[in-house]
């Protein structure tokens, strides 16, 4: 390809002084869009008589003729764009300029155009070739070929030839060759291109056939016959993957093609591709091995227990499927022991009655004989006559598969202990009614008792659910049945509830009174008939901090000044928060025997002259107990010291309660201008206290508090 201009010259402004009209325009730096037509480059040259010529530029969809020399003019263009203009160049052209022709003038190359000799082909092999065939071309000037060009493209460059001359040129025939035309190019960045007059035929593979094994077993060599199999480059099996020429074996006389399947491989057809990129179907099918079940023991078996299956091929499972009592869905068992001939599988809790099935990665299955499920018998009820809410006695063989038994009006859900052969079951309040007592089995199935079972309602009030912490004087919510029974309720120490919210025959919503107990503790619903029902263990919130309480310190700065004489205790923000305020936390790893876990100084404590009036409170919260610790206040120097007991040996179950310690008395006079604190003592030994948090630390009015004065222990 020769350029017209170059590209240097296009670019200086000199260019543009000098050049005239056309030219002038694309030196011109104004936005406007020319519509002039301009001509950058031509090609080829040298070209071919006969061949075509190119023209590249703008505008040139206004060329209206080209003049080559010896006055050939030519109107009838290949084609014509804005951008691209191409025309056959006639036999009669002789080199020199070129001339197109406008209507805005003409334009006319400042490079020749020149001929090269008249490359051509004469005859060349007609006969069927394949891959690897010497393939032979004649002609004249073929000494200028750069390239031989098969049809679409599988192409061989000069440094491959086998040999060239002026007037022959010998190639192999490529792997990628395809039956058509060929041509011949001489390379140049426009090439001249010289086509065959008739088409070649490029032999393919012959049809391939299966030949070995007629049966395959997953992840084995199968192996494929045909000719010329050397044109494959990749071999494609029935689930789509493909194996290349890498991966698979070509005997030497290319007859034959050996591919190891893997063991995901699917029935089917097999085909090829070939390096042209023809995809050839081979004759037949793939054929798999499958597994087959020959036996399944025992057939009578226990959900948990494990199967053993015997057949042929059983190494290919990879799953065993066993039915369960949802119709058409099943559940997998865990594989213990496989081999080829035998298989050991844990039966699920959840398998039901059925035929087990066996599945491979190549999606063949094989399928047992029904096997059936061990269910539990029930030999007895006792007694066969009762109240709601008493216990009855069910005895029998494999109970420990039953999770689920159901009276008429309610019903228990339960795992039993395994080889269980009794077992004692509280018949739920809802019940009432005769019928037969049915036991669900963990894999579905259903059980019935040989003997009916009697139930007297009961109209005992009984507790379903209660609030299992409550806030100083909130609400408590049970549940449960023949609440309207329900006479009075009693919160300890014997306190009644006065205030209800709703009431219903299952539901009672009551305010616990603020002087019932604090911490750890129950209540009891009475019956108009007089019966009692105790609930189960709550946790009721901490006393009020009143306007009457005499704060000694509240460890976050409130109330008095407070300092960590000791070292197994320290302030900070609780785990369990009580009023979003620090309080006295214990440390872990303490090794002690004696220490301060506070302590305030001279005059930071108020004075109490009647001290037994009052009553020490403090705000606490267990969650690890600690024993063997016993603690003590003292409340002026060394001069008033009180044993608090051992109180980190019990639990709050993680809830802070209110402790109450009537440790004063009206011989008590409460210096506040002496040392004051709280201290432990014990064993020596390493004592862990991360589990105790201790806040608003006060004195009340024995009057005010909220549940008397009860004991240290308890809460």
């Amino acid at each position: 390809m020769r350029h017209i201009f170059n590209k240097s010259i296009f670019v200086g402004f000199f260019t543009c002084i000098l050049l005239s009209g056309l030219f002038m325009t694309a030196c011109d730096d104004s936005s406007d869009v020319s519509t002039t037509p301009e001509l950058k480059v031509f090609g080829p040259s040298p070209a071919l008589r006969g061949g075509e010529l190119k023209f590249i530029g703008s505008n040139l969809d206004k060329v209206t003729a080209i003049v080559l020399q010896n006055n050939v003019e030519i109107t009838s263009f290949v084609s014509k764009t804005s951008s691209e203009l191409i025309i056959t160049i006639p036999q009669d052209s002789k080199p020199g300029v070129v001339i197109l022709k406008t209507s805005s003038g003409d334009i006319t190359t400042k490079t020749p155009l020149t001929f090269t000799e008249p490359i051509s082909i004469s005859t060349y092999t007609t006969a069927a070739v394949k891959a690897g065939d010497l393939f032979t071309i004649e002609g004249d000037y073929l000494n200028n070929i750069a390239q031989v060009i098969f049809f679409e493209g599988a192409s061989v460059d000069s440094a491959d030839f086998v040999s060239q001359t002026r007037k022959k040129i010998e190639v192999y025939v490529p792997k990628a060759a395809k039956t058509g035309k060929f041509s011949v190019s001489n390379g140049a960045e426009i090439p001249v291109l010289v086509y065959s007059t008739d088409p070649i035929t490029v032999t393919d593979p012959t049809t391939l056939g299966i030949i070995s094994p007629d049966v395959v077993k997953p992840g084995q060599d199968v192996t494929l016959a045909g000719t010329y199999l050397n044109l494959i480059e990749t071999v494609v099996l029935p689930d789509g993957n493909k194996i290349s020429h890498t991966d698979f074996t070509l005997n030497e006389s290319n007859t034959q093609i050996t591919v190891k399947t893997p063991v995901t491989v699917k029935e089917g057809a097999i085909k090829v591709i070939t390096y042209s990129g023809k995809e050839i179907s081979t004759d037949g099918t793939l054929q798999l091995v499958a597994p087959a079940i020959t036996a399944v023991a025992p057939l009578l078996i226990k959900n948990g227990d494990e199967l053993t299956i015997t057949g042929t091929d059983l190494d290919l499972v990879t799953s065993v499927d066993f039915a369960t009592s949802s119709s058409g869905t099943v559940v997998t068992g865990t594989i213990a022991e496989q081999s080829e001939t035998s298989i050991k599988v844990t039966v699920p809790m959840t398998a039901y009655d059925g035929p087990v099935v066996v599945n491979t990665n190549s999606g063949l299955t094989a399928t047992s004989d029904a096997i059936s499920l061990i269910k539990p018998e029930i030999t007895g009820l006792s007694p066969l006559s009762l109240t709601a809410g008493e216990t009855v006695t069910i005895t029998g063989t494999n109970l420990d598969l039953i999770r689920k038994i159901s009276f008429t009006g309610g019903s228990v859900e339960l795992t039993p202990a395994a080889g269980a052969t009794s077992l004692d079951v509280v018949v739920p309040m809802t019940c009432a009614g005769t019928d037969y007592v049915a036991f669900t089995t963990v894999n579905g199935a259903t059980v019935n008792s040989t003997d009916q079972l009697a139930i007297k309602a009961a109209t005992t009030p009984a507790i379903a659910t209660i609030t299992t912490s409550v806030p100083h004087g909130g609400l408590m919510t049970i549940t449960g049945k023949n609440l309207n029974y329900v006479e009075a309720i009693y919160f300890e120490d014997n306190v009644k509830a006065v205030l209800y919210g709703a009431r219903t025959t299952t539901s009672i919503e009551v305010y616990i009174p603020t002087t019932a107990k604090h911490g750890k503790t129950t209540f009891k619903m009475v019956s108009f008939d007089g019966e009692e029902v105790t609930s189960p263990q709550f946790a009721y919130g901490t006393d009020p901090i009143l306007s009457s309480t005499i704060m000694i310190t509240n460890f976050d700065g409130g109330g008095n000044s407070q300092s960590t004489w000791g070292g197994s205790f320290t302030f900070g923000t609780p785990a369990v928060d009580l009023n979003g305020t620090a309080a006295m936390i214990g440390k872990s790893g303490v090794s002690t025997s004696w220490d301060w876990l506070w302590a305030a100084n001279w005059g930071a404590i108020p004075s109490l002259a009647n001290a037994g009036d009052y009553v020490l409170k403090m705000d606490i919260c267990i969650t690890k107990p600690v024993t063997g610790i016993t603690a003590g206040m003292c409340l002026k120097g060394w001069d008033v010291a009180v044993n608090l007991g051992d109180i980190f040996s019990s639990s709050t179950n993680g809830q802070w309660v209110t402790l109450t310690f009537d440790v004063l008395n009206s011989t008590m006079v409460i210096d506040g201008t002496k040392d004051w604190g709280m201290y432990i003592s014990g064993a020596s030994a390493t004592y862990d206290f991360s589990g105790i948090m201790i806040d608003n630390l006060r004195f009340d009015l024995k009057n005010s508090s909220a549940s008397g004065a009860p004991k240290l222990f308890g809460f």
